[in-house]
């Protein structure tokens, strides 16, 4: 006889649309143990169950592997680690939905040749798949914060220069009262953020841009988390006002118009910077944190620069050198051979070895200083999270093979991981 309140085995597969052998499955891998079994050993379900079971499912069609479900859904829940795998399983979702975009155009460019009849060179075509994928990645990827913020926690969280890496360039800014500052790919905000309470008595006015309005909907949100009541910051998303516009309205956190005085104003604008929309000689200081090696066209990026600063006005710009990093390619090559980090060598287009060259025709002075650093990483999950953000086509291998890839990074953390830092400014004077 059936106990009042629980569910038969057949009774609760069908409320969840699958079959008994699937319950029976989940019961002998201890993912979902029946509440109770009677005497003669028939099983029986609860709604506490059937909601563990939703649960289950939910993980299984999002593809997680078995013994993933089964940390996640037996005893306590852990929220943090099922928080931090639904978002990188929401990646993976993301980056296979545009892998199967590129075999989809692939295979329409294929037919279009068939159908007019020309010769079809097979090769090209894997190779489109592959390299657009690294490409379309690259333009993609910094739509929102997610990816940046995975790299900055690997250096936060590992890093042995305790001085931070947004805290020295802060430092090389030598920011003073009545500044006008350009931050160009902002990025996340951290410079700023980090560095709220150093910042000088009196007014300085900052332009934050991106090109993408995602990122500086998010930068926006986590510098305004970050206030306090005491701080006298205010906001404005205006996008086409110059700086040399004496009206441009601020408004403070709660949406209120304030004054000028002895407070920092931060404007929001998203451009292109092969093409900055403000007057020639606006900046005191302009920011580039890692970006000069994105720069389709760096000659003009530079000119632009070099246009809206100011007479004896400073330009500082960060990059890196071949040995960044280099372990980490090592590490997931030895998994995968066929696994790139990144499209290009970009320190090859802007790096600490060439980069005093290529800056050379547009400042009259241009000093490079190198952060001395390394990572001691002895943690896998944020490893793995900064190589699941890099613009290469390591999620096309590690799609299929989450669950060995971690394994695999969590044996090469446990005795910790050295990683070398390469990185630096240039300090450039106009």
């Amino acid at each position: 006889m059936k106990p009042s309140g629980y569910y038969t085995s057949g009774e609760f597969a069908k409320m969840a649309h699958i079959t008994i052998r699937t319950v029976r499955y989940y019961d002998k891998e201890n993912i979902l143990k029946p509440s109770f079994v009677n005497e003669s050993g028939a099983r029986f379900y609860t709604d506490e169950d059937f909601a563990k079971l939703q649960q289950i499912l939910l993980l299984k069609y999002l593809g997680f592997s078995l013994d993933d479900i089964r940390q996640i859904t037996i005893g306590d829940l852990d929220r943090s680690m099922l928080k931090n795998s639904l978002k990188l399983q929401l990646k993976l979702v993301k980056d296979r939905i545009e892998q199967m975009e590129l075999v989809e155009k692939a295979i329409e460019d294929t037919t279009k040749a068939l159908e007019h009849e020309q010769e079809i060179d097979w090769n090209q075509m894997l190779n489109l798949i592959h390299l657009t994928n690294m490409e379309n990645t690259l333009k993609t990827q910094y739509e929102n914060s997610s990816n940046i913020s995975a790299r900055i926690r690997l250096h936060k969280l590992y890093s042995v220069n305790k001085q931070g890496w947004f805290p020295w360039i802060y430092e090389q800014c030598d920011i003073r009262p009545g500044m006008n500052i350009l931050e160009l790919g902002c990025g996340s905000g951290a410079l700023w953020r980090e560095n709220r309470e150093k910042l000088p008595i009196g007014s300085i006015n900052i332009t934050l841009n991106d090109i993408s309005e995602g990122m500086l909907r998010d930068t926006k949100r986590e510098l305004e988390k970050s206030l306090n009541n005491n701080d006298h910051i205010y906001f404005t998303d205006t996008k086409d006002t110059s700086t040399k516009d004496t009206s441009t309205k601020y408004f403070d956190k709660a949406g209120s118009k304030v004054n000028s005085g002895s407070s920092l104003y931060m404007n929001f604008h998203a451009f292109d910077c092969h093409d900055i929309p403000y007057d020639d000689d606006c900046f005191d200081l302009i920011i580039a944190n890692h970006l000069l090696f994105y720069c389709d066209d760096l000659s003009k990026a530079l000119s632009e620069i070099r246009r809206v600063l100011k007479p004896g006005g400073t330009f500082i710009c960060s990059t890196y050198g071949a040995a960044h990093m280099k372990e980490i390619t090592t590490l997931v090559q030895k998994f995968n051979s066929s696994i790139i980090l990144s499209a290009d060598k970009l320190y090859e287009r802007f790096g600490l070895d060439n980069g005093a060259e290529l800056l050379a025709p547009y400042f009259s002075s241009v000093t490079r200083k190198i952060y001395e650093d390394e990572l001691i990483v002895d943690t896998a999950e944020p490893l793995i999270e900064y190589i699941l953000s890099c613009h290469g086509n390591q999620n096309q291998y590690l799609l299929d093979r989450y669950k060995d890839f971690r394994t695999y990074v969590e044996r090469k953390t446990r005795k910790n991981f050295h990683i070398t830092k390469y990185a630096g400014v240039f300090v450039c004077t106009s």
